[in-house]
């Protein structure tokens, strides 16, 4: 495998290398960092089409309509879409002869776009044109003829293709080294954008990159026996992050040699010395010279630098005593350095060719560190150039692990052929003191001679180092010193099918690149906002409490978590006038939290009243999306700072003393709304956008499919980076078609109670108090919008809390209960509002009370779902309203619920009662009446009536079962 990997390693480079090694390492300064750039095309595209997706469909003479486009995209996105005329010309980049940019490249991009915008050829001409700059635009001004696109694009490729000579593209290749200014990712890109003005094989093109990069021979092996660009473009992404924490400097060169130097084996020259008598004319203080002994008992020293001789020798036979025009021995020739003969030459001499033995420096990293699987350890092979973990069959027989998971994937790298693992099991690795849990593939025994083969896979979840000291694997994040050299033996693998934890129906390429986030994420905090705790009092009067007798064991809690958060600068010791209780408390899981209890101090504090945002409309600005992602932020509110004079109200006392938080503490009545602006401030431009959509530590991320959301968990997983926000991965969801969210679970534009919260419902135990009949209205209250005639079922139970009332809890109270347990363990379905959809309001009256039903149509089966369900109890003055004026106050109470919705849009109010159909047609109306018409007056409505029998699934809204 070694040789294999490394039988395109040029042979004079190395003889090179090893003739200068000193002088080269010493001229090297640093390795380079970077990042790999996205692709320009590729950008422009995800550019195109999230204008497409933001903007609004309207016919007029500056805009550009197709229906071909709406029909295409009516699935994705919101019917009647509008592409602007300046989002489609923003999205093509200009093309100008003077930049020698590519023609053929700029068409190529050019089509991508218009593909994207499904422009017609009569658009491509004009937007071509309009995209042409310089010569390429006055040459087109001048080409009377060219009328359409066809003969555009000809006309462009004819004048301005061009193509370098292939011999004169390799030259240029070959002498295009990398800049100490780029990445190796970067200057591929470049390498690669200066072969498309010619034919260039992608073999050549990894090879001239290879060479181009300014670093050690055998740290590129790990660049070598990619099959495409892609790996390669993998390979070089590798490449880079193992070299990006190492400096070259000469201060590490110095430090390098000065352990090559202490080194006894390196001290042992002594024992080379020449015979006295023979060759000490050529003693020199230079050690670092290697030396072979012959069989003729000479020895002889090659010197990279010699140092000036200060006594004179003969040339021709090397003795001290006279120079070489006295020599006796002078018609014998030259005298061998190696024989002791005359007539030739040491480099010519026989003895030297035939038995030659050296000393050399052999300094090689360990690469054999103690792994352990599971408890079992064997003999190993760290292989930077392996994807993947691999153990031998042998070993994993002794892990006592019954399940292999099988497999359709093939590895290469084993002398050019191709193996099929027996399966693949999740372990838990230990090398040396880094541990992590990976996929580990199971091969047979007589596949490789190592027990294990460690792979990428399992060191990119730390920091790895090889030098010549071996290798070392650190936690991720952690600073390495310095590498020395790299040493890799490459194993393919080729996958078909990887599982990952985000679900079953999100293609593998999305679910490594969600990995690959989540790996690479760091809280740099390198931006802060100006949000911070500012707490004022309405009096002076401080507030104080005692320390509160804890138990011994919840005492070493407070302890421990005090401890914590004084590492990590959230709280310090004070002395403040002001002091508040410690409380433990038990979070859903059981386990326990350390908590102040403010509760006195919260009734002199002004309240801040920065809004939340409304449930409803989180759960309606859900419509159009199918893919969501969820973020859980790690101890949110202390990622606020407080104020510094207002930190002495935050004092709390423990049994060991006094501290005051310097970070937003749980518990403080005004730490949601600063902490609800802290992130509205971060997120603004994205929150603008309908791209996230924050409430406290849970953020939404919105997408219409898993190409989007991606893209969009990139960025803001790049914001959360910049402003050092903790992110709790564990509890974090990513591209789900089904996500919980405040109670609700929302799926393919649906809505409905979740799991959870019906569970609490169907649990709930007989109430035998008015406390419990409180609590019982308010869990089913925050669902009444699921639940037709809710307000008619639920009233012997909202009677009992009217006053003067006896408390029973008879039959009637009985029925009510369990009937409302019973429609919330039914699952009830609401569609998510949208205001593009055909949109019709059906109501109903009854003495007993009235109710409304709003109800939308979808386009994937062409029939009315409800979106929203209203129910209210008449009160004893409206009981006494005629069934008119009954109807006409269940269009008003509706209206006036709905107006969030209805208003600005077309509607349908439907109706069983015809004289309401009249109403917005009579002159003289009553008093009450005539006021509700007024209030109807600001909407855009039409009133249908229909018979009673055909409105009995809204006439039970209004009337008691």
């Amino acid at each position: 495998l070694a040789e294999t990997s490394r039988a395109d390693i040029d042979d004079s480079d190395n003889d090179e290398e090893t003739a200068n090694d000193f002088e080269k390492e010493n001229k090297k300064s640093d390795y380079f960092e970077g990042e790999s750039s996205n692709k320009r095309d590729s950008s422009m595209q995800c550019e195109a089409q999230c204008k497409m997706q933001c903007c609004d469909m309207q016919c007029d003479a500056n805009k550009i309509y197709d229906m071909q486009f709406v029909d295409k995209y009516k699935s994705s996105v919101v019917q009647n879409t509008v592409i602007n005329y300046s989002d489609i010309e923003s999205a093509i980049s200009k093309f100008n002869a003077e930049s020698h940019e590519n023609i053929a490249n700029w068409l190529d991009h050019f089509e991508n776009i218009s593909q994207l915008f499904s422009l017609s050829n009569l658009q491509k001409f004009i937007f071509a044109k309009r995209s042409l700059g310089g010569t390429a635009a006055l040459f087109v001004r001048t080409e009377p003829q060219i009328n359409s696109w066809q003969k555009l694009k000809q006309a462009l490729i004819d004048e301005f293709s061009f193509e370098i000579n292939s011999a004169h593209l390799h030259e240029l290749l070959s002498k295009r080294k990398m800049r100490d200014s780029e990445s190796a990712p970067e200057y591929f890109l470049k390498m690669k954008e200066l072969c498309s003005s010619g034919k260039i094989e992608d073999a050549a093109l990894m090879h001239y990159v290879i060479k181009g990069i300014n670093d050690r021979q055998e740290n590129k092996t790990v660049l070598y026996g990619c099959k495409n660009l892609f790996e390669f473009k993998e390979k070089l992404k590798v490449y880079e992050v193992i070299k990006s924490d190492y400096a070259k400097s000469k201060a590490i060169f110095d430090k390098t040699k000065a352990r090559y130097d202490s080194n006894s084996r390196f001290n042992s020259f002594d024992k080379l010395k020449p015979k006295q008598g023979h060759d000490d004319r050529f003693s020199s203080k230079n050690e670092s010279a290697n030396k072979v002994k012959s069989s003729g008992g000479f020895e002889r020293m090659k010197y990279n630098n010699f140092e000036s001789r200060k006594s004179k020798f003969c040339f021709n036979c090397g003795d001290p005593t006279h120079i070489s025009r006295f020599c006796v021995h002078k018609d014998k020739g030259f005298k061998c350095f190696e024989c002791g003969a005359f007539g030739h030459k040491a480099s010519e001499c026989d003895k030297t060719k035939s038995k030659p033995e050296v000393a050399t420096l052999d300094v090689k990293p360990k690469l054999d560190n103690k792994v352990t699987i599971e408890d079992i350890s064997g003999n190993s092979l760290i292989d930077t150039g392996s994807q993947a973990t691999l153990l031998r069959k042998s070993v994993f027989e002794k892990l006592n692990i019954c399940k292999l998971y099988p497999l359709n994937l093939s590895l290469s790298g084993f002398g050019k052929c191709k193996v099929n693992p027996l399966g693949y099991f999740k372990g838990n690795i230990k090398i040396d003191d880094f541990k992590c849990n990976a996929d580990i593939y199971v091969v047979e025994n007589n596949v490789m001679s190592y027990d294990v083969i460690v792979g990428m896979n399992v060191l990119m979840q730390g920091e790895t180092v090889i030098n010549e000291d071996g290798i070392v694997i650190k936690e991720k994040f952690q600073r390495i010193e310095e590498v020395d050299s790299l040493s890799v033996l490459p194993i393919d693998v080729t996958p078909n099918e990887v599982e990952l934890n985000i679900g079953p129906d999100v293609p593998n390429i999305f679910k490594d690149k969600v990995q690959q986030s989540i790996l690479n994420y760091v809280p740099h905090k390198t931006k802060t906002t100006n949000v911070e705790l500012n707490i004022l009092v309405k009096s002076n009067e401080p507030i104080s409490h005692q320390p509160r007798r804890l138990p011994f064991s919840e005492k070493k809690i407070v302890q421990t978590e005090v401890a914590e958060w004084l590492e990590q600068g959230i709280v310090e010791p004070c002395f403040s006038e002001y002091s508040s209780p410690v409380v433990i408390v038990r979070k859903k899981d059981g386990t326990p939290r350390v908590c102040i209890d403010y509760r006195r101090l919260n009734k002199v504090v002004v309240k801040d009243r920065f809004p939340l945002p409304l449930i409803e409309d989180i759960l309606d600005r859900l419509q159009g999306s199918r893919v969501f992602s969820t973020i859980d932020l790690k101890n949110a509110f202390f990622h606020v700072d407080v104020n510094k004079d207002s930190r002495k109200y935050t004092s709390f006392v423990t049994h060991e003393g006094q501290y005051q938080f310097l970070k937003v503490p749980f518990g403080l009545c005004n730490s949601p709304a600063v902490f609800q602006r802290y992130i509205n401030t971060i997120f603004r431009p994205l929150i603008n956008d309908g791209i996230v959509l924050p409430y406290l530590d849970d953020i939404i991320i919105l997408s219409s499919s898993f190409e989007e959301g991606i893209e969009r968990v990139e960025r803001v997983l790049s914001i959360a980076s910049e402003y050092g926000l903790e992110i709790n991965f564990n509890k974090s969801d990513f591209l789900k078609k089904s996500i919980e969210f405040l109670g609700h679970v929302v799926e393919d534009g649906k809505i409905f109670p979740s799991t959870l919260k019906t569970k609490a419902v169907l649990n709930f135990p007989e109430p035998a108090n008015l406390k419990q009949i409180h609590s019982f209205l308010g869990l089913t209250g925050y669902f009444r919008k699921f639940i037709p005639k809710y307000s008619t079922i639920a009233r012997p139970l909202t009677d009992l809390l009217k006053k003067d009332r006896k408390f029973k809890f008879g039959e009637e109270e009985r029925i009510s209960f369990n009937q409302l347990k019973l429609m919330l363990a039914e699952k009830p379905v609401l569609r998510i509002y949208n205001p593009n959809y055909e949109t019709k309001l059906h109501t109903d009256a009854s003495l007993e009370g009235y109710g409304a039903i709003l109800m939308q149509k979808s386009p994937d089966d062409k029939n009315f779902h409800p979106t929203y369900y209203m129910s209210k109890k008449t009160t004893d003055a409206e009981k006494k309203y005629s069934s008119y004026e009954l109807e006409a106050l269940a269009v008003i109470e509706a209206v006036k619920k709905f107006r969030v919705y209805l208003l600005g849009i077309p509607f349908k109010i439907v109706t069983d009662c015809s004289a309401l159909e009249k109403l917005c047609k009579k002159k003289d109306l009553v008093t009450r009446v005539a006021r509700w018409a007024l209030l109807l007056e600001e909407f855009d409505y039409v009133i249908e009536h229909r018979s009673g029998t055909r409105m009995t699934h809204v006439d039970a809204l209004s009337r008691s079962p």
